[in-house]
């Protein structure tokens, strides 16, 4: 039988047989097209193809087959219409219902452009329209069908088009141009779709991870706000208790029956187990109990930020320090849950990759605050410190390697970064000399300080 500890379970931690690839199950993967979406954007292109006709009539004065291009820009409008009146504007599309709304646009937009040139008309490149929408609102596969058929449609209108209109007659484009044109069109449907496509995918990928911050945030608060409440009733409930007690004694001291005694002395032994029930709840070491969970000072900070991890491991030594200037008062801390929950992150990780020794110190001066996480390990990777403080980033090893158990998916220092910020925390990362990687957060006192 095996010793190694079970994986830590965790906000940022996948489950141990579970796929790495957080997108399985991400919203990417979801198609959000809304209708009002696409009946605004296609409204958006069939204003554009009427400016474009009026242009070339009037300004131009092209000759072109004007008819046939009303009608196909009438059943462009027919579709949007019928489109908006089919569905509540808020519903979301399915795939494949976006799918064929889009290949729809595309047929459209391709009738239109072979009447008038094919792709040796400039404004071919409409037909990057549709894929571009594909790319910011369905799944990979939609996308790549889309693309495709917009792509087969760019060469279809290189040899299978009408000429390109103009004010005189002139000699038909080459056959080379109209394709080195098509082959363009296509080159720009694949960079903006995957440029569209990239972005979007990054997006929804902070947005996880922010939903996942604002969970850790949440449950981090609620624990805060037990262990105020706590407090709370053990400083409420010390006088009602008291009163009990005298009470007790006085019923004992003038009791007259055997069982009335009993029963008396009873309760003064179980008000002296309560009193001292809510006394450890209230325990601390400065500080009365209904004031513990509003501020603390930095040692008790630094103390409590170590101590889940202080005998994690028997190869690593924990260590708090705590220094400040000269002449300064020691500043007492407001208790925030994101700093602990920040730098207990920190100290895990490093428990993971240091040799021996992880030092967390505190200092202060009259105008900052700082925090840091120093370990003697092998430092940041440097691929990994160029991206450190973004989601999904890690090279923490498996449940076997690792001393704490812990698999992460890269979302914690993600979080913690976040979580600091938000306390208004300036946040660094760096390797130390000769070794070792640094953690730091640096605020202004007035920020943290609890007065």
């Amino acid at each position: 039988m095996s010793d190694t500890p079970a994986p830590t379970a965790g906000f940022d931690t996948a489950a141990p047989n579970a796929p790495q690839d957080v997108w399985d199950t991400a919203a990417i993967r979801r198609g959000h097209l809304r209708v009002r979406t696409l009946v605004t954007v296609r409204w958006m292109v069939i204003v554009g193809q009427v400016a474009l006709l009026a242009a070339m009539a009037v300004l131009l004065r092209y000759q072109a087959p004007y008819l046939p291009c009303a009608v196909v820009i009438a059943a462009g409008a027919f579709v949007n219409l019928l489109t908006s009146f089919a569905w509540p504007m808020q519903k979301v599309l399915s795939d494949q219902e976006a799918v064929a709304q889009l290949a729809l646009d595309v047929l459209q937009l391709s009738a239109l452009m072979s009447l008038i040139g094919g792709t040796a008309n400039p404004f071919v490149l409409v037909l990057i329209a549709p894929v571009t929408l594909a790319a910011a609102t369905l799944p990979l596969r939609p996308l790549m069908f889309l693309g495709g058929l917009a792509s087969a449609a760019s060469l279809l209108l290189a040899v299978a088009a009408l000429r390109y209109p103009s004010a005189m007659p002139e000699p038909r484009l080459s056959l080379e141009y109209r394709l080195i044109s098509a082959m363009a069109n296509i080159a720009g449907i694949v960079l903006i779709a995957g440029y569209v496509r990239q972005s979007v995918v990054e997006a929804a990928r902070v947005s996880l991870a922010l939903d996942v911050t604002q969970t850790v945030l949440a449950r981090e608060q609620r624990l805060s706000a037990l262990g105020a409440l706590a407090a709370a009733a053990a400083h409420e409930l010390g006088t009602p208790l008291a009163t009990i007690s005298i009470v007790a004694k006085e019923m004992a001291r003038e009791a007259t029956a055997p069982q009335v005694k009993e029963d008396a002395e009873l309760l003064i032994a179980q008000s002296e187990r309560c009193r001292e029930i809510l006394k450890r709840l209230a325990a601390t070491p400065d500080k009365a109990a209904d004031e513990v969970h509003e501020r603390l000072s930095l040692r008790a900070l630094v103390q409590e930020v170590i101590e889940p991890h202080a005998s994690a491991s028997k190869e690593v030594r924990v260590e708090a320090i705590v220094t400040g200037a000269k002449d300064v008062k020691t500043p007492d801390i407001r208790r925030l849950p994101e700093i602990t929950h920040a730098f207990t992150t920190f100290v895990e990780n490093a428990v993971d990759f240091a040799t021996s020794e992880i030092l967390v110190s505190a200092r202060f001066d009259a105008e900052t605050i700082t925090m840091e996480v120093r370990d003697d390990g092998p430092g940041f990777a440097p691929d990994i410190l160029a991206k450190l403080g973004e989601p999904y980033v890690t090279s923490r090893p498996d449940a076997e390697g690792s001393r704490t158990g812990h698999i992460g998916m890269g979302l914690g220092f993600f979080i913690a970064k976040t979580l600091l910020e938000r306390t208004g925390a300036d946040v660094t990362f760096h390797n130390a000399k000769p070794r070792g990687a640094v953690v730091a957060a640096r605020w202004p006192r007035a920020l943290v300080e609890a007065v």
